[in-house]
């Protein structure tokens, strides 16, 4: 894991690099047009309002216009699907979150690769998702939940067939030792007004997207994803301490290309999003949606993505989850 030290290193080594960048890719012409940025989840979910964080100020930075086209659907997998067979000239480029690498697990039959047929630009960050019920569910804690879903049947939403949302909500429920009905929609969005509405039992959807509904009370905080407390709700309990060990999935969002983009310009890219990432406006922006920076090289976003492949096959396996 890496840790916050780390982290200050790598966002000064990236600053340095975008330092060198602006002399030597002056002459490329790069970008000449405006760029589209895919995001394969509904307007509003957490992988929109990150992104669109970021590509404000990124294309402040380029002096280029980046139009966010969001074509949402299984799991993310539509979106990708369409990123991966974009020209790879660095005018079309992917926005998608964790279930970016979740994607092989939960569709077998997917006609692109993660892995190969993209390339880490940048990563964005990383937030946890948190576990909210219905206010009129009556459940308070998230031991109220597992006493309840042992008890009788269950429902919980996500944003997708084997989207970042599903695949934490099942590592949760496959540590807590219940079953539970996955409920799949378009985006986090829909999922999580049905939750409202008390149609749906739960859902773990982002903290960027949860957050004003829980400080409105329309939906109750039971725990949060990640390792440590979120610093959006810092009186939310992780699922780790609240007895679940190996219950936490940590959401991140990032950028991606087509992989046969040339190398100078996914580095360009790279750089001016870092240097987005530290200006104050999306730094604030961040705070505001419980999002931390996790700058990584684009070779190590790669790696991130392989890993995680191989990790989330093996919990698909461990629910017992079958995809059509």
């Amino acid at each position: 894991m890496i840790n916050r030290r780390q982290l200050l290193a790598a966002s000064a080594a990236g600053l340095g690099a975008h330092a060198l960048s602006r002399a030597a890719f002056a002459e490329t012409g790069y970008p000449s047009n405006l760029i589209r940025a895919i995001v394969p989840f509904s307007a509003g979910s957490t992988t929109d309002t990150v992104g669109r964080i970021v590509l404000d100020q990124l294309g402040a930075l380029l002096g280029q216009t980046i139009i966010v086209e969001n074509r949402g659907g299984a799991g993310g997998s539509v979106g990708a699907s369409f990123a991966s067979k974009a020209a790879a000239d660095g005018y079309t480029i992917l926005i998608n979150g964790a279930g970016h690498s979740a994607a092989p697990a939960a569709f077998p039959n997917i006609n692109y690769d993660p892995a190969n047929d993209f390339a880490g630009v940048a990563l964005l960050g990383v937030l946890p998702n948190v576990l909210v019920v219905s206010p009129s569910s009556g459940i308070k804690t998230i031991q109220d939940l597992v006493k309840k879903a042992k008890a009788e049947p269950t429902t919980f939403a996500s944003a997708g067939l084997g989207s970042a949302t599903h695949l934490a909500a099942e590592r949760f429920r496959v540590a807590a030792g219940f079953s539970s009905t996955h409920v799949p929609f378009r985006g986090g969005v829909e999922g999580l007004t049905e939750v409202m509405a008390g149609r749906i039992d739960f859902t773990c959807m982002g903290v960027a997207s949860t957050a004003p509904f829980i400080a409105d009370g329309k939906v109750v905080a039971l725990a949060v994803s990640t390792q440590r407390r979120s610093i959006l709700l810092p009186d939310v309990p992780t699922t780790l301490e609240s007895g679940y060990p190996g219950s936490d999935y940590t959401f991140w969002t990032g950028m991606f290309a087509p992989a046969k983009t040339p190398r100078e310009i996914v580095e360009k890219l790279h750089d001016y999003t870092m240097e987005a990432l530290t200006s104050p406006r999306v730094m604030s922006n961040f705070k505001q949606q419980g999002m931390e920076p996790l700058p990584l090289s684009s070779a190590e976003i790669d790696a991130m993505v392989k890993k995680e492949i191989v990790e989330n096959k093996e919990l698909v396996r461990a629910a017992g989850l079958k995809f059509g």
